[in-house]
């Protein structure tokens, strides 16, 4: 805050000058401060297909950025903006959603899923899905009514 005045002189009737004051606004925003906005629809769909694709692996800010050219910092307040989400915790749910499909099918194991959807253990799997959805996968899949079961053989279809 660096305000210089320049005395006129005694015989002058000239009135005293100031430098604008820095902390004063012209009425601009500033713009460092300016309001970030949210990421294109197109990069959107570009980085949510990426996820989708890539569920069973890391996903870095860094990966997640680098699909639609940003920094990740850069990125990921975009990316919340826009989604309503940070970028962890919306993968985290893509896995949730994509797991609660795959539970419909017995054939794969819970321990299994938890793989596919790119967790690294059965157990970490469970304590997300449960915080998520309110029951561990076992209960989930218990209450899921199974598709094509036949009251008569027990779900078999006859095949043995």
């Amino acid at each position: 805050m660096m305000t210089t005045t320049l005395i006129a002189s005694a015989r002058s009737s000239a009135p005293a000058v100031t430098a604008p004051d820095e902390t004063r606004t012209s009425g601009r925003p500033n713009p460092a401060r300016r309001e970030i906005g949210t990421l294109p629809l197109s990069r959107v769909r570009r980085v949510t297909a990426y996820i989708q694709a890539h569920l069973d692996q890391d996903l870095t800010l860094a990966q997640l950025g680098g699909v639609v050219y940003m920094s990740p910092f850069h990125f990921a307040r975009l990316f919340q903006r826009s989604t309503g989400l940070p970028p962890h915790r919306f993968v985290v749910r893509a896995r949730i959603d994509h797991a609660t499909t795959l539970l419909a099918a017995p054939e794969l194991s819970i321990a299994r899923i938890s793989r596919v959807v790119g967790f690294r253990t059965p157990s970490h799997f469970a304590t997300v899905f449960r915080r998520i959805m309110g029951v561990t996968p076992r209960e989930y899949r218990a209450g899921y009514p199974p598709a094509g079961l036949s009251h008569r053989e027990g779900g078999r279809d006859g095949l043995e």
